[in-house]
């Protein structure tokens, strides 16, 4: 039972400290180098990168951060449905 109780004590705490936030979100500036968007967001669950081009989003299909880069800068971002 107590190991229950951690457990989702944990769950709730690591679910509380996502740095998927419309905070972090607003410190994302057309720019701004790879490094220093992981260096808010963290890393990114996906990336893709097209012809000198990479795309990579944060979050799910419902709730998520893209940031598009040439050149290793942030030319484009959006946010759909961050708090």
């Amino acid at each position: 039972m107590k190991t229950a109780i951690m457990l989702a004590g944990v769950v709730l705490i690591a679910a509380g400290c996502s740095k998927l936030t419309t905070e972090n979100y607003a410190k994302v500036a057309v720019g701004m180098a790879y490094n220093d968007v992981t260096a808010i967001l963290g890393g990114p669950d996906s990336c893709s990168d097209t012809a000198g081009f990479k795309s990579c989003r944060w979050g799910d299909e419902k709730r998520n951060v893209t940031v598009r880069f040439a050149g290793d800068k942030v030319v484009l971002h959006s946010a759909e449905n961050i708090r």
